[in-house]
């Protein structure tokens, strides 16, 4: 997990046991927040409920400003930390699709499965259409997706690099803008609600 791996701190076998408990605590994280109601998620794009939003916005940036100062202090190289290269236009296309899915389904990947695994059958065939698409994009994959998957290359780039800034002045930036989001859409939360009758 993280650099421990690649720096031979822990051995493969200890580094996918990690992997198997936070992901089963992620799961069970999800569920205990409500995470796998599809209402909840939804309300992100109705306007009536923000917490999906807040929770993902905030855990980004705990993790960035953890990552930053443990890198800053030579405690944790930063380097070492995997993330893949950068395409641009299939990752904006992606993007655009996951989009209507979640607006659709009320589900993301993440959320499907906790949701599945509760007994949700709405759930359930959210899991059978991503695991449909998912062999569908693979086997057509140099039929038709090939050319498409390759353009937009930008290399293996983060985003304050891609900007010209520092990697802390980007961090700042990122928690100035959740501030000034999570306030703007308390507003919107609370004159939706009220105009809808909703109950959360």
């Amino acid at each position: 997990m993280g650099p421990l791996f690649p720096q031979e701190l822990i051995s493969e076998e200890i580094n996918i046991l990690i992997g198997f408990f936070i992901g089963i605590g992620f799961g069970f994280f999800l569920e205990a927040a409500g995470f796998t109601n599809t209402r909840k998620l939804a309300g992100v794009f109705y306007g009536y409920d923000f917490v999906v939003l807040k929770v993902f916005f905030s855990a980004a940036i705990t993790a960035a400003i953890i990552m930053f100062f443990l890198n800053h202090y030579g405690i944790m190289d930063i380097n070492l930390t995997f993330y893949p290269q950068t395409y641009w236009i299939p990752t904006l296309i992606g993007g655009f699709i996951m989009a209507f899915g979640f607006i659709i389904g009320g589900f993301c990947p993440g959320t499907s499965i906790c949701a599945a695994v509760t007994g949700k059958i709405d759930a359930m065939i959210f899991v059978l259409g991503a695991i449909i698409g998912i062999f569908g994009y693979a086997f057509s994959f140099d039929l038709l997706w090939k050319d498409l998957r390759n353009s937009g290359a930008m290399g293996r780039v983060n985003i304050a690099e891609w900007m010209g800034i520092s990697d802390g002045l980007f961090i700042l930036l990122l928690t100035i803008i959740a501030a000034v989001a999570f306030f703007a859409v308390s507003i919107i939360q609370k004159k939706v609600v009220a105009s809808t009758n909703y109950k959360l």
